[in-house]
């Protein structure tokens, strides 16, 4: 199994991004998606979660700002982060879980780095 996240980068504030994670080795219909981040010294945070059946939710700090949204067909989930701010600077990761049986399943991308600075 593996998440590929990209898209990260340099962004002015007020810029946008588009981060993407793309899937393998998963029947990614059937997981729900996430959004984390984290900086030095800090927990990992959620940004935002998309369900398998595309219900969404946004963390306060991003409202109106960020939006998740997947592409079943293509495996892959995506962030467009919007008027972004200096404190938007982090290293975004992306999860991907679901409950199988009565077990939980739980992937991890590499994470990819978004600067927000002028």
């Amino acid at each position: 199994v593996q998440l590929q996240a990209s898209g990260g980068g340099l962004a002015q504030p007020g810029g946008s991004l588009r981060l993407s994670c793309a899937a393998s080795g998963i029947f990614f219909n059937n997981y729900a998606m996430g959004w984390y981040r984290q900086t030095p010294g800090k927990q990992r945070e959620l940004v935002a979660t998309i369900s398998s059946s595309s219900v969404t939710e946004t963390a306060d700090s991003v409202k109106g700002r960020f939006a998740i949204s997947r592409d079943n067909a293509r495996n892959s989930g995506y962030l467009q982060m919007n008027s972004l701010k200096p404190e938007d600077t982090a290293v975004y990761y992306c999860n991907a879980n679901r409950w199988l049986r009565g077990r939980y399943f739980d992937y991890w991308g590499q994470g990819t780095l978004v600067t927000v600075s002028s």
